[in-house]
């Protein structure tokens, strides 16, 4: 089949595809609660022919197609949960619930793999190998749904997976992709101090933790600019301070919380060490005492190069050289890296962004939307690289 006649496919269904995303979006539900969501998701790929629908956990689908020739297996996936944000923008299918909205897309993702499944359910006989679609629950909180999944079986027998976030700081029309790394892993850590309460007018009475926790903040950040090489890309950021309720009293413990963001993970035992070693140091000599935890999050999402060329290619041959945007590594994170440990695979940016329309809101924006022109280019991509992958 012609690129053209795939495309003509994507276009009878577009209609189909943006109400899937409008109700996807009106009806919300948070990481490791998508049970209405699942089952929206599980009850529309049974409408489809040809696809065997599974459910490896409790929200979460996997279909799976077997084509009629023998083959490799390729896995797509797209993430399904929300957000606890409270929606701000006035549309027919604006969020019903309070305090929680698609604001990340993957409404959009959902929407654009349901799609997909629905076009290849259909070229069955065409089709070389097996085609793994896998709607993952809990991309939004850690430890993450992928993990779960993967521990349930879904990447068995998996060579090579792919995947896509639309993205609001891309132009629609664009497609984003990267060689390598793409997103960074978010680690987490919490740093808790006691000193010694009292009141604020007798300060030599008490062990301020408020002013220790302020000198801790203050040097952790000579971690990244003065004990990491300035070519290994590290960013620590402080996110939380809580501490003290009073204006006439000297708080006696603080709370201190923030993310480590990074690619190569064999720097994790030195910044883990390095925190200590500042924390200890500084809080010791003032007369208190602390805990810190070290989290460790997902892997980075690391692209694969043969599977990132087909993508690019895929790019090319259906919009031109300039629809294909070189994207810069993002510190931000993604659990679509747990797939990448068990196959190769890329993931990579559909333009979503549209300023006349208001789309190019930042994500976790209460304000987030996306033009729907998008999910047709989702689609087209999923559906195009399929072939050229398993062939």
């Amino acid at each position: 089949m012609k690129n053209s006649e795939f495309s003509n496919l994507v276009k009878e269904i577009q209609e189909d595809v943006i109400a899937w995303r409008r109700h996807l979006h009106k009806y919300p539900e948070l990481s490791f609660q998508e049970e209405s969501t699942a089952q929206f998701i599980y009850e529309t790929l049974q409408s489809f022919e040809n696809l065997e629908v599974l459910r490896p956990t409790k929200t979460s689908v996997m279909a799976r197609l077997i084509g009629k020739h023998p083959g490799k297996t390729l896995a797509i996936r797209a993430d399904i949960d929300a957000l606890p944000i409270q929606e701000e923008n006035s549309l027919s299918f604006s969020s019903i619930y309070p305090g929680v909205m698609h604001a990340c897309g993957h409404d959009g993702h959902t929407a654009i793999l349901l799609g997909t499944a629905q076009i290849l359910s259909t070229l069955q006989d065409q089709i070389k190998g097996e085609v793994r679609f896998l709607f993952q629950h809990a991309e939004e909180l850690a430890p993450g749904g992928a993990v779960e999944m993967v521990q349930a079986g879904v990447m068995e027998g998996v060579d090579m997976i792919i995947g896509t976030h639309l993205w609001s700081p891309l132009e629609i029309g664009k497609i984003g992709v990267a060689t390598g790394p793409v997103m960074a892993s978010p680690d987490t850590f919490s740093i808790n101090i006691t000193g010694q309460g009292g009141h604020a007018g007798l300060p030599h009475q008490t062990v301020d933790a408020i002013a220790i926790g302020a000198q801790v903040v203050s040097n952790l950040q000579y971690i990244v600019s003065r004990n990491v090489d300035p070519l290994d890309t590290l960013v620590l950021s402080i996110t939380k301070f809580a501490g003290g309720s009073a204006m006439n009293i000297i708080s006696g413990s603080v709370e201190i919380a923030g993310t480590v963001r990074l690619f190569k993970t064999e720097l994790r035992p030195t910044i883990h060490g390095l925190m200590e070693r500042i924390v200890k140091g500084i809080v010791e000599a003032h007369g208190a005492s602390y805990v810190l935890t070290y989290n460790e999050g997902v892997h980075p999402v690391v692209n694969d190069k043969e599977v990132t060329r087909v993508i690019e290619e895929t790019v090319c041959e259906l919009w031109g050289d300039e629809a294909l945007a070189l994207m810069k590594p993002s510190m931000g994170a993604e659990d679509f890296s747990a797939f990448q440990i068990k196959a190769p695979g890329t993931y990579f940016f559909t333009g979503s962004g549209n300023k006349e329309k208001g789309t190019d809101y930042p994500h976790h924006h209460p304000r987030f939307n996306i033009d729907e022109n998008a999910l047709s280019n989702g689609i087209n991509m999923f559906v195009h690289a399929a072939f050229k992958l398993l062939n």
